[in-house]
């Protein structure tokens, strides 16, 4: 390495140091220095130095005390939460939700707002992002950033919605309006790659390096993860299965699929098609999710119905697995989470009848609030990677 480098290299260092250490104290807790010494596979003096540093970043801070036998007892650090904050906010069709969450992921204040009428989708969001941050306690000057879920498809080159089916008032230039109405960085995901983040993280993915994440519910969606990262496609519209062509799901002669249109796939498994499979099964309902709730429950007598919905979700399931071969299909949604295990061993019988392809189809584990969840997720991996840039 050239000479006029060399100066750099201590400094590099020196952040991946107090990266590596900082990121065990988030993810497993207070530690001594002695402990993070020894993980790291650092000296103690430079465990030490490590701490000083973060401790006068107001990163860390000391939370109690450890006994070692002999000598004095040794000092705990933990990451201080009130740090910095983050608010995730998922919209849908009806309402939005908000959470705000500390930096250590610990949500400290929820809000909700009603979006369906509404032309004005700033107002909704600056409203469920302000009343999060009340209801937090906390300073507005204390959140980073602002993570948005939203359905449609996110323009990964300018991060603007570029179309949603369900929220048509939510259009292009959205994000550069928000930017300007709100103090913190505002940034904008697709919902299911948000849920799809957090099941890869905390959930059933288990920590798969390739796998897909597959949303069921009142709208369809893919969520791809390939060599651990999001794959969103070249325009942002990878993952939209609702349009996979499938058997069953033809548009009637002379038809022209649309971005308004209900796609192939969509009209086949979709939030009203298994509200009309499980009518015919005599599990009445307009929630899919309550209907596949209701048929898990009944046993034996929900098997038919069941069956129904699963060979409707393999036709998708087994099209990604022939074109992705991801280690692990994690089913979602909300009729994804209402089926659990039951639901995904009846897609994994079922696709292996389709295709020579036996994917490991588990149930999502991350059934409680996974739009939201991966915001905060995703918020806080940029705020506490602008911390070493």
């Amino acid at each position: 390495m050239p000479k006029s480098h060399t100066p750099g290299v201590p400094k590099l260092l020196r952040v991946l140091n107090d990266q590596a250490a900082l990121q065990l104290l988030l993810d497993d807790g207070p530690q001594t220095r002695a402990q993070l010494a020894e993980r790291t596979s650092m000296s103690k003096v430079t465990a030490s130095q490590m701490m000083e540093r973060l401790q006068g970043r107001g990163l860390v801070e000391v939370v109690g005390s450890k006994s070692g036998g002999r000598g004095p007892n040794a000092s705990l650090y933990a990451a201080v939460p009130s740090f910095a904050y983050v608010v995730g906010v998922e919209i849908g069709p009806s309402s939005a939700h908000g959470a705000c969450a500390d930096f250590t992921g610990r949500i400290v204040g929820r809000a909700e707002a009603t979006v369906e009428g509404s032309t004005d989708p700033v107002a909704v969001v600056r409203r469920v992002v302000l009343d999060a941050v009340d209801a937090a306690g906390v300073e507005m000057g204390k959140v980073a950033r602002i993570e948005l879920g939203t359905p449609g498809v996110i323009d990964p080159a300018t991060g603007e919605i570029g179309f949603s089916w369900d929220l048509p008032a939510w259009h292009r230039g959205l994000l550069s309006a928000l930017n300007e109405e709100l103090p913190p960085e505002v940034s904008i995901e697709n919902d299911v790659n948000l849920a799809t983040v957090a099941e890869q993280r905390s959930g059933a993915a288990g920590g798969a390096g390739d796998f897909v994440y597959a949303w069921y519910g009142r709208g369809l969606g893919l969520g791809v993860i390939l060599g651990g990262q999001l794959h969103r496609g070249a325009t942002g519209a990878a993952g939209e299965i609702g349009f996979l062509p499938v058997p069953g799901g033809e548009l009637p002669t002379g038809g022209v699929v649309t971005r308004l249109s209900q796609g192939s796939y969509q009209r086949v498994i979709g939030g009203q098609a298994v509200v009309e499979v499980g009518a015919k099964h005599g599990f009445e309902g307009t929630d899919p999710a309550e209907v596949v709730g209701a048929a898990v429950a009944a046993g034996e007598e929900g098997a038919a119905c069941l069956d129904e919905v699963a060979k409707g979700i393999a036709l998708g399931i087994v099209a990604s697995c022939v074109l992705l071969d991801p280690t692990v299909v994690v089913l979602g949604g909300p009729v994804g989470y209402a089926g659990g295990l039951d639901l995904a061993g009846r897609v994994a019988a079922q696709t292996v009848q389709l295709a020579p392809v036996n994917p490991s189809v588990v149930a999502g584990a991350v059934a409680d609030e996974p739009v939201i969840r991966g915001a905060i997720l995703l918020g806080l991996e940029a705020v506490r990677a602008g911390l070493f840039d």
